[in-house]
């Protein structure tokens, strides 16, 4: 059996949730609450690219304010 997050023949969407996080998801499931769709339906190659070039701070956008916030007040 296929892991179906990591078919190569299947088509693939990349999801991103609130926290600016990004996931690779089949296109035949569900989208999970709290997540949009912001590419794809496409390869898994063209969604894992995606990711790679527009995911390139990986922590959570709460924890870059808060962060931001921290050295304002220093």
């Amino acid at each position: 059996m296929i892991n179906p997050f990591e078919d190569e023949s299947a088509s693939y969407l990349v999801l991103v949730n609130d926290e600016g996080q990004h996931s690779l998801w089949p296109e035949f499931a569900e989208i999970p609450e709290g997540w949009t769709a912001v590419c794809g339906p496409d390869t898994r190659e063209v969604c894992v690219t995606y990711v790679e070039t527009h995911w390139t701070d990986l922590r959570p956008r709460s924890l870059v304010r808060q962060m931001q916030e921290r050295s304002v007040r220093n």
